[in-house]
């Protein structure tokens, strides 16, 4: 399986484990967390010049259906406490 890359920014997406409680059927999604990347970036100024709110949103890709859109963050470290380390053997994750 090849990982795929950001549009934004070329870096390797990660998979990150979606809420039990989510509309998402695949138990993960694909998420840039580059936070060089130029979408993540510029978000910051876009949700506050639009909604008056500091938070932000990075890249998402859904493995099952294709879509890809913002996932919405509050910090630079939101969220990176659900990515999935493929690279651990150990992992019970199924792909």
């Amino acid at each position: 399986m090849t990982t795929p890359t950001c549009p934004h920014c070329g870096e390797s997406l990660k998979k990150w484990r979606t809420p039990p409680m989510s509309n998402w059927e695949s138990p993960y999604i694909w998420v840039c967390f580059s936070n060089e990347c130029g979408y993540f970036l510029r978000s910051f100024h876009w949700m506050q010049s639009q909604f008056k709110v500091s938070a932000a949103y990075r890249h998402r890709l859904d493995p099952l259906t294709g879509e890809t859109g913002p996932l919405p963050v509050w910090s630079a470290d939101a969220l990176k406490d659900q990515i999935i380390e493929t690279e651990d053997p150990s992992s019970t994750q199924e792909e």
